[in-house]
């Protein structure tokens, strides 16, 4: 998801990130202690009798007396096979083949640390589910309890493992252990990420050694942040014995990739049902026959996030790291709830093993058109990506992780991560209903008695989430695959007013602005409103490659080049001026310029090139004026536009400094001249 751009304005488009309200930089939430984080969740009801009235039976409950009548009123379907209520025992004749492959394959071995072969002997189901039986784990032969010198007290304890439980078994566990957790009013489950309410990417880091050395990028620019390998194994061990430790952890095995040919098998074990819920529905949900069948994951995350690193670790600079291992296929995290990391974690492992299979890796949005017609859409926050890509006469793809293969593309994730601030029925329709039994809300607020959510509030976050199955979407294309894209869309939302509302690009100007990444954020403060701040994230993504970005460009272009594909830069920002003196161009201009590039009909007509970034503007498209096409026709002031521009160029150009060292020299400088040209005066 995108991340996904829901925050929906007056004209129909996103919100305009405001600096400091994206999801990074150690976000912490608005309160000082865990009770003050819980009070700010609920809000006071109305009144629901007038003043005078006679109090009812009900209004006499207390809060507790409320939840625990909410609770008991609530039944859900067990499983024999997997329902929280089953609990495996060694004297179960019926169930012990299964307890002892699950046990032995699934669990065990997972959650072994670096200085015993195994991890805690497991059994399946929740501990509290039948506490009669409790007495039943000394059943275990008395030899195998017999401390030795090289057995540890975790060895000896018995972990339920709660294994790929459905969504209506989550919400109970939930409900019942996790407090912050509620069923709102249209029954999805509000939850809280804890003190972090977004991604740490300063936090996160990645094990540098012979082999990562030399192909993932390091240095200037990169997002990636070394630690060697004891480092790692001591958080891990850490992330390890604390899951240990606890009575029960969840435990799923799901996929990565509708390509069937490169699908990924991923195990995430968690504390939290919250956490275990979120993958659910962002992973590929796997059938019976696929889960009896999972054998060994291809990567695993040890989500311990409940509990901080060692801040006197090597490499650690705070109580949270997010530590990832390609060598030993795994991920480590420590000191934050915030479910987002594993989603993004996942997505960083597949930008470094698919371009090893020639396989593109992208953050884009994707869609389809009723002909087959396959459109890619790139955007950074703000610019409009996810009201642009949801089209009700084409169909979903997918919001946000993207592959493109020799096949054609494939979305990498089975669910939608989509922002909540300032959600609306009106502008966002289909996000709005996809808000319902089994979707997981992040740190939104409700009312305490009706579990109404105000979107519009920020008390503990503005970064407020969404997670569904990408099936709660209508016009979802299943599987979500297609062939390969007609059309690469760029989207930049220029708040400095400068960029033409549509652009046609060669290949080359494709890859310099796909390397770019650009956008621009408006910055507000009490005092007024400064001007706009140019942003850029190379490749859409910055913070989940791996590899050097001229690497993914030229894999794009080289794609775009074999099977037909046209680039366009799409400006969603502002004309007649910069932020503040100019408007937004209107979201419906947008449409028809996505809906011309979609028919085909922008190839046909004529085009003209803009001076310093050269690019090429079409003379006219239907049902846009044509005025507005060339962004210096907008300006009555002539020479604050031009202004403008070199100061934008200049702005490119520094950024694309980063590129233009170290290795894949050749490309850099064919890109470079791809880029603004400013002359000197």
């Amino acid at each position: 998801m995108p991340t996904s751009d829901n925050a929906g304005n007056g004209n129909g488009l996103a919100k305009i990130q405001q600096l400091g309200d994206n999801e990074e930089g150690r976000p912490t939430v608005k309160a000082q202690t865990i009770d003050e984080l819980h009070s700010l969740q609920k809000k006071k009801s109305a009144p629901s009798t007038p003043k005078g009235s006679l109090p009812t039976s009900a209004s006499v409950f207390t809060e507790e007396e409320r939840n625990k009548q909410q609770l008991e009123s609530i039944r859900f379907p067990k499983s024999r096979s997997r329902t929280c209520d089953s609990y495996f025992t060694p004297d179960d004749p019926l169930l012990q083949e299964i307890s002892f492959k699950f046990a032995k394959r699934r669990s065990s071995a997972s959650l072994a640390s670096l200085t015993r072969e195994s991890g805690p002997k497991v059994v399946k189901g929740d501990p509290a589910a039948r506490k009669y039986e409790a007495s039943r784990v000394e059943h275990v032969p008395h030899q195998i309890l017999t401390p030795t010198i090289a057995v540890s007290d975790s060895a000896l304890k018995f972990t339920h493992v709660l294994y790929n439980l459905s969504p209506a078994e989550l919400y109970e566990q939930a409900i019942k252990y996790e407090k912050g957790s509620f069923i709102t009013s249209t029954g999805a489950l509000a939850t809280l990420s804890g003190a972090k309410t977004g991604r740490c990417p300063r936090d996160k880091r990645v094990v540098k050694d012979e082999v990562t050395e030399n192909e993932l990028w390091w240095g200037k620019g990169s997002p990636n942040i070394e630690m060697d390998e004891h480092s790692f194994m001591v958080n891990r061990e850490r992330a390890v014995d604390y899951l240990n430790s606890l009575d029960k952890v969840f435990v799923n095995d799901q996929f990565l990739n509708w390509d069937p040919e490169n699908k990924i098998k991923v195990r995430i074990v968690s504390a939290r049902a919250y956490h275990s819920l979120f993958m659910h529905n962002m992973c590929i949900r796997p059938t019976t026959e696929e889960l009896e069948n999972f054998g060994t994951p291809d990567f695993t995350i040890y989500n311990a996030g409940q509990f901080p690193c060692n801040r006197y670790t090597h490499y650690m600079t705070s109580s949270t790291s997010i530590d990832l291992s390609l060598a030993r296929k795994e991920m480590v995290i420590l000191g934050t709830q915030y479910a987002g990391e594993m989603k993004k974690g996942l997505f960083s492992v597949m930008h470094y093993l698919m371009p090893k299979r020639k396989i593109l890796s992208l953050h884009s949005g994707c869609n389809m058109g009723k002909g087959g017609d396959v459109a890619l859409f790139f955007g950074l926050s703000g610019t409009g990506k996810t009201t642009l890509s949801t089209d009700h006469n084409r169909y979903l793809i997918g919001d946000d992780e993207h592959c493109w293969s020799e096949s054609g593309v494939s979305n990498i994730e089975g669910g939608c991560y989509a922002k909540c601030i300032d959600l609306s029925r009106e502008n966002e329709p289909d996000i709005w209903n996809a808000i319902k039994f089994g979707t997981v809300l992040e740190n939104v607020v409700f009312d305490e008695h009706f579990r109404e959510v105000d979107y519009t509030d920020k008390s503990v976050t503005e970064n407020t989430r969404a997670a569904y199955p990408i099936d709660y979407i209508p016009n979802v294309k299943l599987p979500c695959v297609g062939p390969h894209p007609k059309n690469v869309i760029l989207l930049a939302c220029d708040a400095f007013g400068v960029l033409p509302p549509v652009s046609k690009l060669s290949l080359s100007q494709t890859m310099y602005h796909f390397i770019s990444g650009y956008t621009a954020l408006v910055a507000g403060t009490e005092e007024g409103i400064k001007e706009p701040q140019a942003t850029f994230s190379a490749c859409f993504g910055a913070a989940f490659i791996m590899l050097h970005p001229t690497k993914y460009a030229a894999m794009l272009a080289e794609k775009m080049q074999n099977h037909g594909a046209t680039g366009w830069l799409v400006n969603t920002g502002w004309s007649g001026g910069s932020y503040g003196c100019g408007s937004r161009i209107k979201l419906s201009y947008t449409r028809k310029i996505i809906d011309a590039i979609h028919s085909g009909s922008l190839l046909d007509v004529e085009y003209k090139k803009t001076e310093i970034f050269g690019l090429e503007i079409p003379t006219e498209v239907e049902g846009v004026p044509s005025e507005i096409l060339e962004p210096e026709n907008t300006w009555s002031d002539k020479q604050a536009y031009k202004e403008t521009l070199l100061k934008l160029a200049g702005l490119f150009k520094n950024n694309f400094e980063t590129f233009t060292y170290g290795e894949n020299n050749q490309v850099t400088k064919e890109i470079l001249a791809a880029g603004p040209i400013i002359h000197d005066a």
